[in-house]
């Protein structure tokens, strides 16, 4: 259940070195109040990344009858005059009911509360991450696949420097001296900037947790290889870093150890159903006390690297090698950097304690400082260090057995699965700018035509909105299909409608999707406030009918899971689909192309490729026809 939010322009992430501040408990003198932007109060107590957290504000509970006009607008376009007729009665009948306002009534208190930052947040994250049983590998992570390096055509290299260029930013995360982020002046929420480093989901029952170690005491990566874990610390006896020759030697010294001959691939465990994997891992720690241990290794390092003996070169090689990989060499329940023996690489994100956002900044940043120059790789001499330290684990037949089971699962969920990658570069935001849109609207549009072309109809889409600019924000949905995205699909299906007809048409349903966009960031959406009110549901009481009408599920069933995130230092990402007649549909936009990841369960998925090409062609075709047709008429 893939939860991206919108990108932060590369533009806005600074890959400036800061020195870092230990100071405990004294004002720190970078968080001036002087600097703060207006309404916001800095709080000298903390470090420039937190500084703001305690003014942002809180998360709001939108007016109900406001939410209920946008649930009525974005439903219409899915459902018959009938059928609409049948869920404006039920809407309007809760609206007006002693217990729409009651729960109303219980939100708002519920927000209000001073030991509660945002009345979603413990809601989401069970419901939508740490609650949810199916497996994290399709459903949960998302990947990047990393522009290549040319001049870097190995793997130890290719980590070396990656590692290298990343200790920087978890030095700035774990001492807080990173800027937050800020989108038009106002600082975003950081705190799951925490989870970035040092971290690991963990599968218990009924729901998953977390836990945050130690950066200090814990200053190690883990490296799978030929589903072989191993240990290297990141720096010396002496405490001082491991310079990236001496990263490049360990990492060598890896390959050449794993390449001895392959493990048992304990990792496949954390690619199963999340109950299983909870029984499989109290399984496992009960063979030995040492397992305990081995396992508190890997999930305390910074980040796992897998080191993969394989060399894709296509970008849908590349993006199924990153987004899978073959479900051994992988420790899902981490952050992962996977880097390939051909020097290429690739990212896979965690998904339940952050959204993109943070992973984008420190993928950026590790890219943004190599290309300035930024990352010290002197080939400086390397000393002599310890051989990195194989983490093993006793097994027994239960064990083997859960292994087994889990790897069968994988790869029945993964060949059931196709991945499609449409690099369309006959034109991209330079060209879409010059029409006075949104590069982001207009590729939003394009999906709906692509998938009128596809099924004849509108789709149910999900749009990723980030709502960090209050408290513990994540994200909020952008009803991508409106009215005013019909209207312009009828027309361009309609030959005797005129390119100019259809060019305000167009423009209508972006400007409405910008509306829509703005509402959703500003935490005015539909979906999270519906989901609260019935949260609030007590035993005994009914259940409203808005609720078990045909549409609710129906225009919330998203068979189109979308979001865009776009750098110049990723050459694709992608998701899986969210319900499974759906499809993942992540997508970039450069200056020069769109680029669409587009996944399913083998949904005719190659099909839907095709139509967003002609979708894209139409839709630049429309455009420049009807600016031809209205300068005729000046």
């Amino acid at each position: 259940m893939f939860r991206l939010p919108q990108r932060i322009p590369a533009s806005k992430v600074s890959t400036r070195l800061r020195t870092p501040s230990f100071a405990m408990g004294k004002p720190r003198q970078s968080s001036s109040q002087a600097d703060a932007p207006a309404g916001y109060v800095a709080d000298p107590y903390k470090g420039p990344m937190l500084r703001y957290q305690a003014s942002l504000p809180t998360l709001p509970v939108p007016p109900l009858p406001s939410t209920l006009a946008k649930y009525l607008e974005t439903a219409r376009p899915h459902l018959t005059t009938a059928e609409y007729v049948r869920t404006e009665a039920a809407v309007r009948a809760f609206g007006a009911s002693p217990l729409a306002a009651e729960l109303q009534k219980r939100l708002e208190a519920r927000a209000s509360q001073s030991d509660i930052k945002n009345w979603l947040a413990d809601w989401w994250n069970d419901a939508a991450y740490m609650g949810y049983r199916d497996s994290v590998v399709v459903n949960v992570s998302y990947f990047y696949v990393h522009v290549q390096d040319k001049a870097i055509t190995d793997a130890p290299k290719r980590a070396a420097t990656l590692i290298k260029a990343m200790l920087p930013f978890r030095d700035l995360v774990e001492s807080e001296q990173l800027e937050p982020e800020k989108v038009k002046g106002a600082p975003l929420s950081m705190d799951s900037y925490k989870w970035l480093f040092h971290a690991s989901r963990y599968p218990t029952l009924p729901s998953d947790t977390a836990h945050k170690f130690d950066a200090k005491t814990h200053n190690h990566v883990v490296f799978v290889r030929k589903n072989r874990l191993f240990e290297v610390s990141l720096v010396r006896a002496d405490g001082t870093e491991l310079s990236a020759a001496e990263l490049e030697a360990q990492i060598a010294d890896v390959i050449r150890l794993a390449d001895s001959g392959r493990g048992t691939p304990i990792g496949t465990l954390t690619s199963d159903n999340r109950d299983n994997w909870a029984h499989a891992r109290q399984r496992l720690l009960e063979v030995s006390p040492a397992n305990k241990s081995a396992l508190e290794r890997i999930e305390s390092a910074m980040i796992i690297v897998a080191l993969d003996d394989s060399k894709p070169t296509s970008r849908e090689d590349l993006s199924w090698a990153a987004w899978v990989g073959d479900g051994r060499n992988r420790w899902y329940d981490k952050h992962q950097l996977i880097v390939f023996d051909n020097g290429r690489s690739a990212f896979l994100g965690e998904h339940s304690c952050m959204d993109g956002t943070p992973t984008l900044r420190l993928n950026e940043f590790i890219f943004g400082a190599l290309a300035a120059g930024k990352v010290d790789l002197s080939p400086a001499s390397h000393a002599a260090l310890p051989a990195p330290a194989e983490i093993t684990f006793a097994t027994n037949d239960a064990v083997l057995a859960d292994v087994r089971a889990a790897e069968a699962a994988f790869d029945t969920l993964v060949g059931a699965h196709d991945l499609h990658v449409l690099h369309y570069d006959a034109y991209g935001k330079a060209l879409i700018k010059t029409f006075k849109t949104s590069p982001d609207g207009w590729a939003q549009l394009v999906k709906q035509l692509a998938w009128h072309k596809f099924k004849g109809r509108p789709g149910v889409t999900y749009e990723s909105a980030q709502t960090r600019k209050y408290q513990q924000g994540r994200t909020e949905v952008i009803r991508a299909a409106s009215n005013e995205s019909k209207a312009w699909v009828d027309a361009m299906v309609d030959p005797k409608a005129s390119n100019t007809q259809r060019a305000v048409l167009f423009r209508r349903a972006i400007a409405r999707h910008a509306q829509y966009a703005a509402w959703a960031a500003d935490g005015q959406g539909v979906d999270r406030h519906l989901f609260g009110l019935k949260r609030l549901l007590r035993d005994g009481e009914t259940l409203p009918e808005l609720y078990t009408d045909a549409a609710f599920a129906r225009t919330s069933h998203w068979e189109l899971s979308t979001s865009q995130l776009s750098s110049k230092f990723l050459d694709g990402w992608g998701y899986g689909e969210v319900v499974e007649d759906g499809y993942g549909l992540s997508y970039s936009i450069d200056d020069d192309y769109i680029r669409w990841t587009i996944t399913s369960r083998k949904l005719e998925t190659a099909k839907l490729k095709e139509y967003l090409a002609e979708a894209a062609v139409e839709t630049r075709q429309m455009m420049e026809a009807a600016r031809v047709e209205e300068k005729a008429k000046l």
